[in-house]
Protein backbone atom coordinates (compact mmCIF):
# COMPACT_ATOMS: atom_id res chain seq x y z
CA UNK A 1 0.00 0.00 0.00
CA UNK A 2 2.84 2.52 0.94
CA UNK A 3 4.82 1.23 -2.37
CA UNK A 4 1.91 2.63 -4.72
CA UNK A 5 1.02 5.72 -2.63
CA UNK A 6 4.87 6.52 -3.09
CA UNK A 7 4.32 5.57 -7.08
CA UNK A 8 1.15 7.75 -7.19
CA UNK A 9 2.52 10.56 -5.48
CA UNK A 10 5.93 10.78 -7.47
CA UNK A 11 3.26 10.39 -11.34
CA UNK A 12 1.53 13.04 -9.80
CA UNK A 13 5.16 15.26 -9.00
CA UNK A 14 5.69 15.04 -12.86
CA UNK A 15 2.80 15.76 -13.99
CA UNK A 16 2.08 18.69 -11.87
CA UNK A 17 5.95 19.75 -13.22
CA UNK A 18 4.56 19.95 -16.50
CA UNK A 19 0.76 21.07 -16.40
CA UNK A 20 0.23 24.50 -17.24
CA UNK A 21 -3.35 25.27 -17.16
CA UNK A 22 -4.80 26.51 -13.59
CA UNK A 23 -7.40 24.15 -13.60
CA UNK A 24 -5.25 21.59 -14.32
CA UNK A 25 -2.98 22.08 -11.79
CA UNK A 26 -5.57 22.87 -9.05
CA UNK A 27 -6.73 19.20 -9.48
CA UNK A 28 -3.41 17.81 -9.15
CA UNK A 29 -2.42 19.47 -6.43
CA UNK A 30 -5.80 18.82 -4.24
CA UNK A 31 -4.39 14.95 -5.09
CA UNK A 32 -1.39 15.17 -3.81
CA UNK A 33 -2.15 16.80 -0.70
CA UNK A 34 -4.97 13.78 -0.27
CA UNK A 35 -2.81 10.94 -1.25
CA UNK A 36 0.29 12.75 1.31
CA UNK A 37 -2.35 13.26 3.86
CA UNK A 38 -3.99 9.48 3.28
CA UNK A 39 0.19 8.34 3.40
CA UNK A 40 1.04 9.93 6.67
CA UNK A 41 -1.78 8.53 8.41
CA UNK A 42 -0.72 5.15 7.29
CA UNK A 43 2.36 5.54 8.66
CA UNK A 44 1.35 6.71 11.96
CA UNK A 45 -1.51 3.53 12.20
CA UNK A 46 1.53 1.08 11.39
CA UNK A 47 3.39 2.14 14.70
CA UNK A 48 2.37 -0.59 17.56
CA UNK A 49 -0.46 0.52 19.53
CA UNK A 50 0.00 0.39 22.95
CA UNK A 51 -4.00 0.79 24.22
CA UNK A 52 -6.00 -0.34 21.39
CA UNK A 53 -5.33 -1.45 17.73
CA UNK A 54 -6.63 1.46 15.41
CA UNK A 55 -7.98 0.43 12.22
CA UNK A 56 -6.37 1.33 8.61
CA UNK A 57 -8.71 4.26 7.18
CA UNK A 58 -10.09 3.47 3.84
CA UNK A 59 -8.78 5.46 1.23
CA UNK A 60 -11.71 7.80 -0.16
CA UNK A 61 -9.80 9.62 -2.94
CA UNK A 62 -12.40 10.49 -5.68
CA UNK A 63 -11.23 9.61 -9.06
CA UNK A 64 -10.40 13.32 -10.57
CA UNK A 65 -12.62 13.78 -13.84
CA UNK A 66 -10.73 13.69 -17.46
CA UNK A 67 -12.33 16.38 -19.23
CA UNK A 68 -12.67 15.60 -22.83
CA UNK A 69 -11.27 17.30 -25.86
CA UNK A 70 -13.43 19.99 -26.99
CA UNK A 71 -14.52 20.01 -30.75
CA UNK A 72 -15.41 22.62 -32.95
CA UNK A 73 -17.95 23.63 -35.94
CA UNK A 74 -15.23 25.24 -38.00
CA UNK A 75 -16.68 28.59 -39.57
CA UNK A 76 -15.25 29.00 -43.13
CA UNK A 77 -18.15 31.28 -44.61
CA UNK A 78 -17.88 34.66 -43.23
CA UNK A 79 -17.56 38.39 -45.11
CA UNK A 80 -14.33 41.18 -44.81
CA UNK A 81 -13.85 44.67 -44.86
CA UNK A 82 -11.10 47.11 -45.05
CA UNK A 83 -10.04 50.59 -44.56
CA UNK A 84 -6.42 52.25 -44.62
CA UNK A 85 -6.07 50.65 -41.00
CA UNK A 86 -7.64 47.58 -40.09
CA UNK A 87 -9.82 44.57 -41.56
CA UNK A 88 -13.24 43.39 -40.20
CA UNK A 89 -14.51 39.99 -40.29
CA UNK A 90 -18.08 39.30 -39.76
CA UNK A 91 -19.23 35.80 -38.65
CA UNK A 92 -22.74 34.87 -38.56
CA UNK A 93 -23.68 33.54 -35.27
CA UNK A 94 -26.50 34.00 -33.20
CA UNK A 95 -26.22 33.32 -28.88
CA UNK A 96 -22.92 34.44 -28.52
CA UNK A 97 -21.75 35.14 -24.80
CA UNK A 98 -19.10 37.11 -25.05
CA UNK A 99 -17.53 36.05 -21.59
CA UNK A 100 -17.25 32.80 -23.08
CA UNK A 101 -15.72 34.24 -26.73
CA UNK A 102 -11.56 32.53 -26.54
CA UNK A 103 -8.99 34.84 -28.55
CA UNK A 104 -5.75 34.61 -29.28
CA UNK A 105 -4.17 37.32 -31.48
CA UNK A 106 -0.14 36.76 -33.04
CA UNK A 107 1.50 38.74 -35.68
CA UNK A 108 0.24 36.56 -38.59
CA UNK A 109 -2.78 34.78 -37.52
CA UNK A 110 -5.62 34.54 -35.07
CA UNK A 111 -7.71 32.18 -33.39
CA UNK A 112 -11.30 33.19 -32.40
CA UNK A 113 -13.37 30.32 -30.34
CA UNK A 114 -16.94 30.61 -29.18
CA UNK A 115 -17.79 28.45 -26.48
CA UNK A 116 -21.49 26.66 -26.05
CA UNK A 117 -23.77 27.96 -27.90
CA UNK A 118 -26.53 25.65 -28.07
CA UNK A 119 -24.76 22.86 -26.60
CA UNK A 120 -21.65 23.76 -29.73
CA UNK A 121 -18.90 25.62 -29.92
CA UNK A 122 -17.27 27.05 -33.06
CA UNK A 123 -13.79 28.41 -34.49
CA UNK A 124 -13.02 30.95 -36.62
CA UNK A 125 -9.38 30.82 -37.25
CA UNK A 126 -6.85 31.92 -40.24
CA UNK A 127 -3.31 30.27 -39.26
CA UNK A 128 -1.69 33.07 -41.79
CA UNK A 129 -2.64 36.52 -42.90
CA UNK A 130 -1.79 38.04 -45.79
CA UNK A 131 0.03 40.93 -43.75
CA UNK A 132 1.07 41.25 -40.20
CA UNK A 133 -0.67 42.95 -37.48
CA UNK A 134 -1.22 44.61 -34.02
CA UNK A 135 -2.01 42.21 -31.70
CA UNK A 136 -2.79 43.90 -28.48
CA UNK A 137 -5.28 45.93 -30.77
CA UNK A 138 -7.07 43.63 -31.81
CA UNK A 139 -10.87 42.64 -30.48
CA UNK A 140 -13.77 40.97 -31.01
CA UNK A 141 -17.43 42.17 -30.46
CA UNK A 142 -20.46 40.50 -29.96
CA UNK A 143 -23.47 41.60 -31.80
CA UNK A 144 -27.28 39.79 -31.48
CA UNK A 145 -26.84 37.89 -34.84
CA UNK A 146 -23.07 37.94 -35.25
CA UNK A 147 -19.57 38.68 -34.19
CA UNK A 148 -17.10 40.96 -35.17
CA UNK A 149 -13.10 40.29 -35.30
CA UNK A 150 -11.81 43.60 -35.76
CA UNK A 151 -7.90 42.92 -37.00
CA UNK A 152 -5.06 46.72 -36.71
CA UNK A 153 -3.08 46.40 -39.10
CA UNK A 154 1.07 46.77 -38.48
CA UNK A 155 1.36 49.05 -41.89
CA UNK A 156 -1.34 51.12 -43.32
CA UNK A 157 -2.52 50.03 -47.13
CA UNK A 158 -4.59 47.68 -48.49
CA UNK A 159 -4.61 43.98 -48.54
CA UNK A 160 -5.64 41.98 -51.49
CA UNK A 161 -6.29 39.11 -49.42
CA UNK A 162 -6.88 37.61 -45.93
CA UNK A 163 -4.92 34.76 -46.71
CA UNK A 164 -0.90 34.88 -47.29
CA UNK A 165 -0.54 34.08 -51.00
CA UNK A 166 3.31 32.82 -52.17
CA UNK A 167 4.11 34.92 -55.19
CA UNK A 168 4.40 32.12 -57.71
CA UNK A 169 6.48 34.33 -59.93
CA UNK A 170 9.17 35.24 -57.55
CA UNK A 171 12.06 31.64 -59.01
CA UNK A 172 12.75 29.51 -56.14
CA UNK A 173 16.66 30.77 -55.42
CA UNK A 174 17.49 27.62 -53.09
CA UNK A 175 21.49 27.69 -53.37
CA UNK A 176 21.43 23.85 -53.03
CA UNK A 177 19.44 23.60 -56.53
CA UNK A 178 20.31 23.48 -60.00
CA UNK A 179 20.35 27.04 -60.77
CA UNK A 180 18.16 26.34 -63.76
CA UNK A 181 15.61 24.57 -61.68
CA UNK A 182 14.18 28.61 -60.44
CA UNK A 183 13.90 29.24 -63.97
CA UNK A 184 11.96 26.63 -65.08
CA UNK A 185 9.65 26.80 -62.21
CA UNK A 186 9.07 30.58 -63.66
CA UNK A 187 8.56 29.55 -66.73
CA UNK A 188 6.16 27.10 -65.55
CA UNK A 189 3.98 29.24 -63.25
CA UNK A 190 4.07 32.07 -66.26
CA UNK A 191 3.02 29.29 -68.75
CA UNK A 192 -0.10 28.23 -65.84
CA UNK A 193 -1.33 32.07 -65.39
CA UNK A 194 -0.54 33.64 -69.18
CA UNK A 195 -3.16 33.88 -72.02
CA UNK A 196 -2.96 31.58 -74.97
CA UNK A 197 -0.13 33.68 -76.44
CA UNK A 198 1.87 33.29 -73.55
CA UNK A 199 1.74 29.64 -74.05
CA UNK A 200 2.18 29.79 -77.50
CA UNK A 201 5.64 31.94 -76.90
CA UNK A 202 7.03 29.73 -73.76
CA UNK A 203 5.94 26.80 -75.37
CA UNK A 204 8.00 27.62 -78.62
CA UNK A 205 11.27 28.40 -76.44
CA UNK A 206 11.08 25.59 -73.95
CA UNK A 207 10.93 23.24 -77.36
CA UNK A 208 13.70 25.29 -78.35
CA UNK A 209 15.59 24.82 -75.86
CA UNK A 210 15.26 21.05 -75.93
CA UNK A 211 16.20 21.19 -79.16
CA UNK A 212 19.48 23.11 -78.86
CA UNK A 213 17.89 25.52 -81.16
CA UNK A 214 18.88 29.55 -79.74
CA UNK A 215 18.10 32.68 -80.94
CA UNK A 216 20.14 34.86 -82.78
CA UNK A 217 19.45 38.54 -81.45
CA UNK A 218 20.94 40.35 -83.81
CA UNK A 219 18.48 38.74 -86.11
CA UNK A 220 16.61 41.20 -88.20
CA UNK A 221 18.79 43.62 -87.81
CA UNK A 222 21.56 42.75 -90.16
Amino acid sequence: MAEELALDLEELRQLQSIAKRPRVLSLISSEIRNLEKTSNENANTSAPATVSQIPTPKSTLAKVPVSPALNYVTLASFSWDQDNDKVKIYVSLEGVDQEKVQTEFKPMSFDVKFHDIQGKNYRCAIPKLNEEIVPEKCKVVVKPTRAIITLFKASKGNWSDLHFKEDKLKPNLDKERDPMAGIMDLMKNMYEEGDDEMKRTIAKAWTDARSGKTADPLKGNR
